[in-house]
């Protein structure tokens, strides 16, 4: 088999995919725009560039002939793109078959609200597309609002081997919250924090770790301080993907108070689980899917701080409870969210489009 992956490369969804193709021996190609493109990630898989020669959107426009130029090349069996706005675009107007697309989140929340031009090419390409993919059950109800096609979910899992609890990484008597997240709103950082303040006035001995970087992390600092939390609060910045487990490991409670719909999926609190951290998570998007409410973890309403505290509360005051969920959280993700399970449950899907017998 043979896979064209026409997604941004430097994301670590789409070469976690790769790599997985290679792994069972399938031959992958990723194809990604030259802004998106990690030298890293290449190293690993076989990468082509696409360059943007043209402003705006007119530039997805000048990646249809390279594109062309490379399925010709390559010879694919199928070609997915992953981002039904722009990458997705791209694929419809090369017009390969078979041809898969996934969403992604913002590209299917918010994209096509943003002009009638946005919401046809949205349209267009899910008309183009053999099979269309979605992690969420969410995300697919809203993927059917520009299309009458069947969208598949297939839930994006981790590595149950990788991520795994470890107790020994945990302090003695230290109680530590945390969240492994992208620094900026979307990500509810400031609630977290806020939520946190409300925490340590009542457990003087409580952390707060932060992992991850971004756009504004120097405001988030900032509000550490403001609200008297600063020696309780850790901000580690990136660090590497295979060190994530360790660090989730080292927390209590996992935090993940996404304020937007686009948060398709939930990965972090699927990840958190796996490591028998019970997560605390917003009611947005796919998140309530993923966490059970009252069994492996707390589902709270966006953009407030006092029902995150209160639910962390609840988990800090109950160890026996925090304790039930993270056994409970453990299964759930062996269950239904490990990702060789959901990979092999992709090419299946692949499987039965070529028996199909779909071509250009």
């Amino acid at each position: 088999m043979r896979i064209l992956l026409l997604a941004p490369g430097k994301s670590i969804h789409t070469h976690k995919w790769a790599l997985f193709y290679k792994s069972v021996n399938v031959d992958v190609k990723v194809v990604t725009f030259a802004d998106h493109h990690s030298e890293e990630n290449a190293k690993e898989v076989d990468t082509e560039i696409l360059t943007k020669m043209l402003p705006g959107k007119l530039s997805y426009l000048s990646g249809v002939f390279a594109l062309k130029k490379i399925i010709k090349e390559f010879k694919p069996d199928i070609l997915h793109a992953h981002y039904v706005s722009s990458y997705g675009f791209v694929g419809a107007l090369a017009n390969f078959h078979p041809y898969y697309v996934s969403v992604w989140g913002r590209d299917i929340f918010q994209f096509p609200q943003m002009g009638k031009m946005n919401e046809s090419i949205v349209k267009y390409t899910l008309d183009k597309a053999d099979v269309i993919c979605s992690t969420s059950h969410i995300m697919a109800k809203e993927t059917n609002k520009y299309t009458s096609k069947n969208v598949f979910v297939t839930p994006f899992g981790v590595n149950i081997d990788k991520f795994q609890p470890n107790g020994s990484l945990k302090e003695d008597g230290v109680l530590t919250i945390g969240t492994v997240k992208a620094l900026s709103d979307k990500y509810g950082i400031a609630d977290l924090i806020q939520a946190f303040a409300l925490i340590n006035q009542k457990y003087q001995e409580s952390n707060l770790l932060i992992v991850g970087d971004g756009p504004q992390k120097k405001e988030y600092e900032e509000l550490t301080e403001r609200l008297g939390i600063g020696h309780a609060t850790t901000f580690t910045g990136r660090v590497p993907n295979d060190k994530v487990p360790d660090y989730i490991n080292k927390m209590s409670i996992f935090a993940v108070p996404s304020t937007e719909d686009s948060e398709s999926f939930g990965v972090a609190a699927v990840e958190a689980m796996a490591c028998g951290v019970p997560p605390v998570v917003s009611n947005v998007g796919g998140l309530p899917e993923v966490v059970i409410e009252g069994k492996t973890g707390f589902v709270v309403p966006k953009e407030n701080p006092e029902k995150l505290s209160e639910a962390m509360l609840k988990l800090i005051e109950d160890q026996e409870m925090r304790q039930r969920m993270a056994t409970n959280g453990v299964v759930h993700v062996k269950q239904h969210y490990n990702w060789i399970d959901n990979a092999n449950g992709m090419l299946e899907l692949y499987s039965q489009t070529l028996e199909k017998g779909m071509r250009s």
